[in-house]
C-alpha cells in the first residue's frame, strides 16, 4: 500500500480518535420538558434556570424525535496536538440509528500529514467507517477505493478494556448526536444563559456549561453498567492524557431546535474544539455501505502486516 494511504488512514484515525473521545462520554437521556421558546423572544433578559431548563428540555425532546439533520463541522487542534490543524465535514447525519454521509477535508498539519488537502467522502454505518481514498489510490488497490475501519474490532483487538468502551461509545456518537450534547448540558452545575444572538439568519439563545470529567462520568448512566476495573481504566486513561473537562455552548432557534453547538475538549496542549451547524432537522439520512468488491479493510491489512513481520 503507498504511503499516501497510510498517512489519510491516520489522519481519519486521529479525528475519529478525537471526536470519540468527546462523545463518548456524553450523557444518557433527559426527561422531556416545557414548551418555553428559545430564540423567539429576542429578550435581552437573563433567563432563571427553571427558563433555561424548560428551553433546553424542548430542544431535547424536539432533536431527539427529529432523529437527523444537515450538518457542517470543523474540529480545530492545537498545535502540540498531532500537529494541529483543522477538520472539516458536511453532509447529512442520523442519530437514530447513527449514520454519517459526509465530505471530510483537512487543513494544516492535518492535511500536510494526509499528502494533500483533499476532500474525501466519509460514511459512518453500523459502527463502521468507510473513507473514500480517491482514484488515484485505488489504482494502489487494485481498483479497490474505499478503506474499511471497524474501530470496534480495532478496539477489541487492542485488548484495552477502556480503549473499548471509550471507542465503542464513541463511535455511537460519532456524528456528535446533538440530543446527548444538550443532555449533557442539561447535567452542567455551571449552566448558564449568554443571551439573544443572532446564528446563520437566526434569532437564538445562547447557553454554556462546563462540566469536569468526573461530573461527566456521573451523569453517564452507561457508566453504572461498567466493572470497578472498566471504571478504573477509563478514568486512568483519562488523567493519564491530562484530560481536565468540557466546555459546551448550544444556540437554539424559536423553534426549540439547536442550530449551532461547540464543544471543547480541555486538554494540556490546549483546548481542541468542535463547532457544529444544524439544519433541515428531519433531512433524510439514508446511508449505504461502499460494495465489498470496491472496499478494502484496514484492520486486515494490520493482521497481514503482523504476519510478514513474524515471518521475517
Amino acid at each position: 500500500m503507498g504511503m499516501a494511504v497510510w498517512k489519510r488512514a491516520g489522519v481519519c484515525l486521529t479525528a475519529v480518535a478525537v471526536v470519540a473521545g468527546v462523545a463518548g462520554c456524553q450523557g444518557g437521556d433527559s426527561d422531556e420538558g416545557g414548551k418555553k421558546k428559545a430564540g423567539g423572544s429576542a429578550q435581552s433578559g437573563v433567563q432563571t434556570q427553571t427558563e433555561m431548563t424548560e428551553v433546553l428540555q424542548a430542544a431535547f425532546k424536539n432533536t431527539s424525535e427529529a432523529k437527523s439533520s444537515k450538518v457542517r463541522m470543523t474540529m480545530t487542534m492545537p498545535a502540540d496536538a498531532s500537529g494541529g490543524g483543522s477538520m472539516e465535514l458536511s453532509g447529512v447525519q442520523g442519530w437514530d440509528p447513527g449514520v454519517l454521509d459526509v465530505t471530510m477535508k483537512a487543513s494544516g498539519a492535518l492535511a500536510e500529514d494526509a499528502g494533500a488537502a483533499e476532500q474525501n467522502r466519509v460514511i459512518m454505518l453500523d459502527d463502521v467507517l468507510y473513507m473514500d481514498m480517491g482514484a488515484k489510490q485505488a489504482a494502489e488497490m487494485d481498483g479497490k477505493r474505499w478503506m474499511k475501519m471497524d474501530f470496534a474490532a480495532i478496539a477489541e483487538a487492542s485488548g484495552d478494556a477502556g480503549a473499548q468502551q471509550q471507542m465503542t461509545k464513541g463511535l455511537e456518537s460519532l456524528n456528535q448526536d446533538p440530543a446527548q450534547q444538550l443532555a449533557l448540558l442539561l447535567e452542567s452545575p455551571s449552566l448558564k444563559h449568554v443571551g439573544p444572538e443572532k446564528v446563520d439568519g437566526a434569532q437564538t439563545q445562547h447557553y454554556k456549561g462546563t462540566l469536569t470529567f468526573q461530573e461527566m462520568a456521573d451523569a453517564n448512566e452507561s457508566f453504572d453498567l461498567l466493572s470497578a476495573k472498566e471504571r478504573e481504566e477509563i478514568f486512568a486513561a483519562a488523567k493519564k492524557s491530562g484530560m481536565k473537562g468540557y466546555d459546551t455552548q448550544v444556540w437554539v432557534n424559536e423553534d426549540n431546535y439547536p442550530v449551532k453547538m461547540l464543544v471543547g475538549m480541555k486538554m494540556p496542549q490546549g483546548t481542541v474544539n468542535m463547532t457544529a451547524h444544524y439544519s433541515d432537522y428531519g433531512a433524510a439520512a439514508e446511508v449505504e455501505a461502499p460494495a465489498a468488491k470496491d472496499t478494502f479493510d484496514l484492520m486486515e491489512m494490520f493482521k497481514e502486516l503482523e504476519g510478514l513481520g513474524a515471518g521475517a
